[in-house]
């Protein structure tokens, strides 16, 4: 499913109306025929408030107030704007409530009695700003949602909170806290970044006669993904086959302290569907790495006296490439150092082989984006938010560590504010593929699309989970997905397995390892009819 911005939602409006003939009027009216049904679909007859700004929010709000007191509900309307500033639709949509008898109220007279006009059967419907807010909300427009959420009554917003940004989630001054949001034709970002999907509660989605050609439109470039997306992307694997049809993985990861990492990775890769997996570690903790794996092959680097990789590891990881493997995955527990950062920058420039680059293998790599310009290769990177910030800031700066701390907490604040485009924006820039976690993931891809993932859980938010979901991921990509398909791919079933794990194990009590337990019934539900 597509998700837009209030620019495109507007554009969708516009060209439905002025290119399909389909009224403006029309489409208010069955925006406010399709949040009063789903009033009734979620309440007993109860008394209804709606708060209706100036706008075609407040229109859509008019039409709710005035179908729910048709049909024998008490209802009253509070207006934030004079009636006399009403214009165009949402002025027909006032004089319609009016003839139809329902009493209107001015916003003040809401403030002053609220108290008397509460009860434990009121609900609220927020129709005061809808999509189209691009200031903060001050003066009495604050006051009034500060009230509503304080008065603890059930809320259904009408598009989107009012007071969240459509396009980035973010509070704008003061916004309402919803139990439930009706939008219409398709989500909006803000529905689906934090913090605006706190505030939006429970989300609908109703189609109010949109051209479906519009809502599917190539030009929207972000995407929630769904079951459907990822199934189609899964095939039933051939009788006649055999493990080398399954690719080859090669993940080199881990250091003293940091084996669990490399374990992790590995068996998530197994249990996603690779054939062979073959782990390369420093040849001084071979032993300790022999004692743990068994379906995983390892090949021993070269290694420092500290138990982290050399610098003169990548020539036998090259060759292996060159004629064993068809993934590199690297970065989980390698550690950060100099030798590490020379490894990296070495595969990067002269891999031919597809790689997924994690954890340590991100935080080497010290801002030097222009570094993916060099690559042989379609490169995948995985960062949480805080090795994002490492990846944007200047290298010039890296060797200033107060400087570099103190940068890296604004910047990832700054990041988890616009989530979507920083990744589009970086994913364009270098030219690869990324995989910015969190909650919630997005997924970039070089043409400036983004994929916004719906599965995952506070539980997963764990040591160890990225090391999975790297493992995941290389292990599509060894069963032959495209670099954008496996990511997409590896995303949301880490965050399917993880949901199927904490219904067992709750989210106090998840670890990593027991996602990698739930990726058999990740896929078993990925099929099931439900």
């Amino acid at each position: 499913m597509k998700v837009v911005t209030a620019e495109e939602m507007r554009n969708i409006d516009r060209v439905t109306i002025e290119e399909y003939g389909i009224p403006g009027i029309v489409l208010m009216e069955r925006a406010g025929l399709a949040v009063a049904s789903k009033i009734k679909d979620l309440f007993g007859r109860k008394r209804v408030i709606v708060i209706s700004g100036g706008g075609n929010n407040g229109g859509d709000g008019l039409v709710v107030a005035r179908v729910l007191y048709n049909e024998g509900w008490d209802v009253k309307i509070f207006l934030t704007a004079r009636p006399e500033d009403l214009k165009g639709d949402a002025l027909f949509q006032y004089n319609a409530a009016i003839k139809f008898g329902v009493n209107i109220y001015p916003m003040e007279e809401f403030l002053t009695y609220h108290s008397s006009l509460i009860t434990r059967h009121s609900i609220i419907v927020d129709a005061i700003l809808g999509t189209g807010l691009s200031k903060n909300v001050t003066g009495k427009l604050s006051e009034v949602i500060s009230l509503i959420n304080r008065l603890n009554i059930p809320v259904v917003s009408v598009d989107i909170p009012s007071g969240i940004s459509s396009d980035n989630g973010q509070i704008m001054g003061e916004a309402i806290k919803a139990d439930y949001t009706v939008t219409f034709g398709l989500p909006k970002r803000g529905h689906l970044l934090y913090p605006g999907a706190d505030y939006t509660g429970r989300l609908f989605i109703e189609d109010i006669g949109f051209p479906q050609k519009l809502l599917l439109s190539d030009k929207l470039n972000v995407e929630l993904l769904e079951k459907k997306n990822i199934s189609s992307l899964i095939f039933e694997r051939q009788r006649y086959s055999h493990k080398g049809d399954y690719g080859h993985v090669f993940i080199v990861a881990g250091s003293r302290g940091k084996t669990g990492a490399a374990i992790m990775a590995a068996k998530a890769c197994l249990r996603t569907g690779a054939g062979l997996v073959t782990l390369g570690i420093p040849e001084s903790l071979i032993d300790i790495f022999q004692s743990r794996v068994t379906e995983e092959m390892t090949l021993p680097l070269p290694d420092k006296v500290d138990g982290t990789l050399s610098e003169k590891a990548s020539g036998m990881i090259l060759d292996f490439l060159n004629t064993k493997a068809d993934v590199l995955a690297i970065g989980p527990g390698i550690g950060v150092s100099v030798e590490t950062e020379k490894l990296i920058k070495t595969l990067i420039k002269n891999s031919k082989t597809t790689m997924v680059i994690d954890a340590d293998g991100i935080n080497s790599i010290k801002g030097d984006r222009g570094i993916f310009k060099k690559a042989k290769a379609p490169i995948i990177l995985t960062p949480h938010p805080g090795e994002m910030a490492k990846l944007l800031h200047q290298k010039a700066e890296s060797r200033k560590q107060n400087a570099e701390v103190a940068a890296g907490f604004s910047l990832r604040d700054e990041i988890e504010k616009d989530r979507i485009n920083t990744a589009i924006s970086f994913a364009k820039e270098t030219g690869t593929y990324l995989v910015l976690k969190g909650v919630p993931t997005i997924i970039a891809e070089l043409d400036g699309k983004a994929f916004i993932n719906s599965t995952g859980n506070p539980g997963m938010a764990t040591g160890g989970t990225g090391d999975v979901l790297t493992g995941m991921i290389s292990g599509f990509l060894g069963q032959g997905l495209k670099p954008i398909d496996a990511s997409i791919t590896g995303v949301y079933m880490h965050g399917l397995a993880g949901d199927i794990a904490v219904a067992e194990k709750g989210e106090h009590s998840l670890i990593a390892g027991d996602i990698i337990d739930k990726i058999p019934a990740a896929f078993d539900s990925l099929y099931s009819d439900g």
